[in-house]
């Protein structure tokens, strides 16, 4: 038991401290890819939902931790709408209740893992699926493509080019 408690301590760590040139990089990233989301949500898709929650997590990963696994093209694109489809699915077997959202989650995690396109906003994006309500409900099988794959493929193509303009940045580390 105190082996079992233990572990729950965590250790001491360093932590390496961000300058302000890559947390400026990070805010146009974050500010571009989401201003564009936005901008054809309004302007030109104004029938279609493109702005999703899980892209806000989406922007932290590839803009502020382009290094990381979870942040690469491959993770984005296909751990996202691997996850929304799920989502769809459990909504459409099980409607909105505590057991499809859980089995949405749990059942996207699975899928994101044995498939090696973990993304942590996958998750939310299938949970949005079951619990977003009508405006989510309405495009079905259409919610992975628009507004998931579409939006992570704009916010990939920023990301692409504004990682890049950095001298000390490179993204993406693989596809």
């Amino acid at each position: 038991m105190k082996t079992y408690l233990g572990k729950m301590r965590g250790q001491r760590r360093k932590r390496a401290r961000v300058g302000w040139q890559d947390a400026l990089w990070s805010w146009i990233g974050a500010f571009t890819g989401m201003a564009v989301i936005c901008w054809l949500s309004s302007a030109w898709l104004s029938q279609q939902l493109l702005i999703v929650g899980s892209f806000g997590a989406t922007s932290v990963l590839i803009y502020a931790a382009p290094e990381s696994p979870f942040a690469q093209p491959s993770h984005v694109l296909f751990g996202s709408m691997l996850s929304a489809g799920i989502g769809v699915a459990c909504y459409q077997l099980l409607g909105t209740s505590p057991l499809s959202m859980s089995l949405a989650v749990s059942l996207s995690v699975l899928g994101m893992q044995l498939t090696h396109t973990v993304h942590p906003p996958g998750a939310a994006a299938a949970l949005i699926a079951v619990a977003g309500g009508a405006s989510v409900h309405q495009l079905g099988w259409w919610y992975p493509l628009l507004p998931i794959g579409a939006g992570s493929v704009l916010m990939l193509i920023i990301a692409i080019l504004v990682n890049n303009l950095a001298r000390h940045r490179r993204y993406p580390n693989y596809w």
